[in-house]
């Protein structure tokens, strides 16, 4: 005689919501947006079906459109001109350049939205790399100078988090002694404590013009086979004043993403690379899986192994189409 039947718990859709574990929400999501020159400007990026780079003005229309769904988190990423590139990145601390002043008008006409920042080289640097380079070689605490005048610009242009996307060491503890120095105690650092060396940011690099000029980045990225070295990114990134840790990718890194929330009381954010993204999307372009059963999927696997937080691309959508 058979005494359990977990079947009986799924027999209809009703039980199987109210006994459903994990939920994802759209609180728990943070939107990527790409910011262009230029006025009433969009253009879809071809490796990423239904994104676009939007010009300021656009992409406060964007913004808006995506609250009134429930969405209010948002990480701007700026597509810069080539012209403005250098070897020090100068742009990336420019109050009258694109992005600050994109900044400041989100927080003017959406104070109550919560805006991510990012916090590297690599959109600004003629190297395509995310520190200084000289002779090759990526610089490190040389670097952290530029990323805490890049942090305090953008802390004074109204960033709710920053987010030092650029791996070199010591980073976290930099930057939060440049925003402590200046006033900025409220402003949040969300670590991108496990960034892989990964091949899944392609389309991102697509989207920004980003790409390094030479080599890769494995030189601060992590390997993608080493898993307790993300337990060491993090730990340090705990102890220099990180608010959030994230783990970069998601999906190829669901151990990683569990390991951290095992290991730390901080809430984990996990990020739905552009790569995972347009897989989905192309398979779903050729009739290869449901695309939609396909986002739902992927996104509570990503909340189940322990991601208070996501930041995805499917992020509108989701909101669009999430009946809960």
């Amino acid at each position: 005689m058979i005494t359990h039947r977990p079947r009986r718990n799924r027999k209809s859709a009703a039980i199987r919501a109210m006994v459903q574990e994990t939920q994802v929400i759209n609180s728990d999501l943070i939107f990527p947006l790409f910011l262009i020159e230029g006025k009433n400007m969009s253009s879809e990026i071809k490796s990423m079906p239904g994104i676009y780079r939007f010009s300021s003005d656009l992409i406060l229309k964007e913004i808006e459109a995506c609250m009134n769904l429930g969405i209010y988190s948002f990480a701007l990423f700026p597509n810069i001109s080539e012209s403005l590139k250098d070897k020090y990145a100068t742009e990336s601390y420019n109050d009258e350049g694109l992005y600050l002043k994109a900044l400041r008008d989100i927080k003017k006409y959406f104070p109550e939205s919560c805006i991510m920042t990012d916090v590297a080289m690599d959109p600004y640097s003629s190297d395509g790399h995310d520190g200084i380079v000289e002779n090759g070689e990526i610089l490190n605490d040389p670097t952290l100078e530029v990323l805490g005048r890049m942090a305090v610009a953008q802390a004074q242009a109204g960033a709710d988090i920053v987010g030092p996307s650029d791996m070199m060491d010591g980073r976290v503890g930099y930057i939060r002694q440049e925003l402590d120095n200046e006033g900025f105690t409220k402003v949040s650092i969300m670590a991108y404590s496990a960034k892989y060396a990964s091949a899944f940011y392609g389309p991102f690099r697509d989207a920004l013009d980003s790409a390094p000029k030479f080599g890769d980045k494995k030189t601060y990225q992590m390997n993608p086979a080493n898993h307790r070295e993300a337990i060491i990114e993090a730990q340090l990134d705990f102890e220099e004043g990180a608010d959030f840790l994230m783990v970069k990718p998601a999906l190829p890194y669901l151990d990683v993403i569990k390991t951290l929330s095992n290991n730390f009381d901080l809430p984990i954010a996990a990020y739905n690379v552009s790569g995972e993204y347009a897989m989905i999307k192309a398979a779903a372009q050729n009739g290869w899986l449901d695309g939609d059963k396909a986002m739902f999927e992927s996104l509570t696997s990503i909340k189940r192994a322990g991601a208070k937080i996501i930041l995805t691309y499917f992020a509108k959508e989701f909101a669009q189409k999430n009946k809960i």
